[in-house]
């Protein structure tokens, strides 16, 4: 981690995705929020008095602002390209959440972009950042284990239920589970297995009127190495993985198995599509909710439900609290430390490409290549057809 001075930058999008990273965004000491754009006043000033920062109504005004160096894009999903092209042409270096963009042209625009403009381009925050993930494919290609032959991915959640936007439930505008959970699985996957997937076969699942988009989906992916993967993902608010994690969540917090049900429930007892988006923004920065709100405290690792790559001498299974390995007379458990900022995997890359010019895994080429799969997903789901990918990159060890 580069020990220069704290990268200055500037938020796109106050709303539930920077809320879920503002604590570690806060306690980072290579951090400094600088400035903000949101269109709502409320969390505009906020921001200021949380950071002393500016905020702005307009983002291109955040992107003339001569004290950020770099953006974080946490705005909804239709908005990156043309967000990602405006920071470029300003010369800020981006992070921008996932998905990258809704097409492969737009993936591939802001690639261009960015490198017209000479800046470092990170997609993420995907659960791919995540320790127990970084340590399990750096012991893959230690080759201690030998090749890696099969992955399994398998994560079972409530996302379909949490209160969402009338566009969150439209896959047409980036809504259900393929473009917003997919992405953190299928990075998780692509880094376990050597990142270049040359075939996908899937098939997904609407099975609520309510809720008009994909809720589940599977898929077989096939590499370039011959190791394949399955990945399962169901947000119908059922069973849940976190059971399979000693119910330490996703995001690192202790859940209570007698939390069972509430998500529909609470869902039961709003009457219109309006009062959900009202529910919803009151989740949001801003919105009644600022940095006294956050914490880290007893917060662990991140996870994303349960993962099993199998190698010729031995299964690992990443979790929250260390590496499992189930080898051939033995098992034992490679321990992890817990983290001192939760999260920070992401913004140490992301630091350590515009301070010290390492070249991150999560580049914007490796975004496109995930979502190159994600849309393989929902093609194969409506064609019924194994779809053959193009765009396919390996993985790059971190300071490659």
């Amino acid at each position: 981690m580069s020990a220069c001075e704290p990268l200055r930058i500037g938020v796109s999008g106050l709303g539930r995705g920077f809320m879920l990273l503002l604590p570690t965004l806060a306690a980072h000491p290579g951090i400094h929020l600088v400035a903000a754009a949101d269109p709502r006043a409320e969390a505009r000033a906020r921001f200021e008095a949380d950071f002393g920062g500016t905020g702005y109504d307009d983002f291109e005004a955040l992107c003339r602002n001569p004290k950020v160096e770099a953006v974080y894009i946490a705005s909804p999903h239709g908005l990156h390209r043309e967000q990602v092209e405006c920071a470029a042409r300003h010369g800020k270096h981006v992070l921008v959440e996932k998905p990258m963009a809704l097409s492969l042209a737009d993936c591939q625009a802001m690639i261009e972009a960015m490198e017209a403009a000479g800046c470092w381009l990170l997609v993420g925050h995907s659960h791919s950042f995540d320790t127990p993930y970084l340590r399990t494919a750096a012991m893959i290609r230690s080759g201690e284990y030998g090749r890696v032959r099969m992955i399994h991915a398998l994560n079972y959640t409530d996302f379909l239920y949490r209160p969402r936007r009338t566009e969150e439930l439209d896959t047409t505008r980036g809504g259900g589970v393929v473009y917003s959970q997919a992405a953190h699985q299928v990075d998780i996957v692509r880094l376990l297995g050597g990142g270049e997937v040359t075939r996908v076969v899937a098939q997904t699942g609407q099975w609520d009127p309510q809720r008009p988009t994909e809720g589940a989906y599977s898929a077989l992916l096939t590499f370039a190495n011959g190791c394949f993967a399955t990945l399962t993902y169901s947000g119908y608010a059922h069973f849940d993985t976190d059971e399979f994690n000693g119910w330490s969540g996703e995001l690192g917090q202790q859940r209570s198995p007698a939390e069972y049900g509430k998500a529909r429930a609470t869902l039961q007892s709003i009457g219109s599509s309006e009062e959900e988006a009202r529910l919803k923004n009151r989740r949001a920065y801003g919105s009644g909710l600022g940095l006294a709100d956050t914490s880290l405290a007893g917060i662990g690792h991140n996870h994303f439900g349960l993962v099993l790559a199998s190698c010729d001498a031995a299964d690992l299974r990443p979790g929250p609290t260390g590496i499992d390995v189930y080898g051939h007379t033995e098992h034992r458990l490679v321990p992890l430390a817990q983290p001192d900022i939760p999260r920070r995997e992401v913004l140490d890359e992301w630091i350590a490409a515009v301070r010290d010019n390492v070249a991150p895994i999560h580049s914007g080429a490796w975004g496109l290549a995930t979502m190159e799969v994600c849309f393989a997903l929902l093609e194969s789901a409506r064609t019924g057809q194994v779809v053959d990918l193009h765009y396919q990159c390996p993985v790059r060890p971190e300071g490659a």
